[in-house]
């Protein structure tokens, strides 16, 4: 039991950052907490539907509901992916005693929202979830980490560039001046409008014009701020001559297939 007694003082506390850095206290009592130099503004509408903890190692998971009740966390800002792959953790804090440390529930990554009648549920993926996942990862042709990441570590702060939108058509984005192939299988990020944070992968380029997997789910104004990340088609190659990056690659290039066996009578 986290209290014991016919009366308690502890409030739940959500702490949720999005992947670009922005970030948001929510607390279930009627007035903003300040933990750690946190303040945690009062949206009583914040409540765990289904936090389970386990002693062992099985993956922890949760779920959380509520109405949207707070100007920073808004449909819309669903909608157009703001809070995916945001981190969430829960704990519960002793109101009446400040200094009091908290009680840390759960934590992990924001799961699938749904919304309906102006509420929402998200699923906690907990960190042991991980565990689940397959202790080897399967050979392959291609590389399998991504552009930039631990696995890659290329430094991506000089394969950033800013352009301007110029209009939208459907998945296609044009920008204020011609873009380059190396932009191809990169990603497209709204850094301003309303439709700020929103990020694609992208498919293709076509001179000055982009192509999204993803179309847009908030209009971009003519002028918005676009930041282009550069892309790698994951081949050896590129790796080698575009990257001077071989030694990092996380594939197996050189591994014969099964297209091996048919190239010889009766395999």
């Amino acid at each position: 039991m986290i209290a014991d007694g016919g009366l308690t003082s502890l409030a739940f506390c959500w702490r949720l950052e999005r992947r670009d850095g922005a970030g948001l206290g929510l607390t279930s009592h009627d007035r903003a907490v300040v933990v750690d130099g946190v303040t945690y503004r009062s949206s009583p509408g914040m409540t765990p539907s289904a936090v389970r903890l386990r002693a062992g190692i099985e993956p922890q998971s949760g779920e959380v509901g509520g109405a949207l009740t707070d100007a920073a966390l808004t449909e819309r800002d669903f909608e157009i992916g703001r809070w995916d792959g945001a981190r969430i953790s829960l704990s519960a804090v002793d109101w009446g005693d400040p200094q009091a440390p908290a009680l840390a529930l759960v934590g992990g990554g924001l799961g699938p929202v749904t919304m309906k009648d102006g509420e929402f549920t998200a699923d906690l993926i907990g960190a042991a979830a991980a565990l689940s996942a397959p202790a080897c990862p399967d050979t392959s042709p291609e590389c399998r980490a991504e552009l930039g990441d631990r696995a890659c570590r290329v430094d991506l702060a000089e394969k950033r560039e800013r352009f301007e939108a110029v209009s939208l058509d459907g998945n296609r984005l044009t920008l204020d001046r011609v873009v380059g192939d190396r932009f191809a299988f990169g990603e497209a990020c709204i850094v301003g409008g309303t439709a700020c944070g929103w990020r694609s992968r992208v498919l293709g380029v076509e001179d000055a014009t982009v192509v999204l997997r993803d179309p847009p789910l908030a209009e971009i104004a003519s002028g918005t701020s676009v930041r282009l990340t550069e892309g790698c088609d994951k081949r050896f190659a590129t790796c080698r001559t575009r990257f001077a990056n071989s030694a990092n690659f996380r594939g197996e290039p050189h591994l014969p297939g099964n297209d091996l066996l048919t190239r010889y009578p009766g395999a």
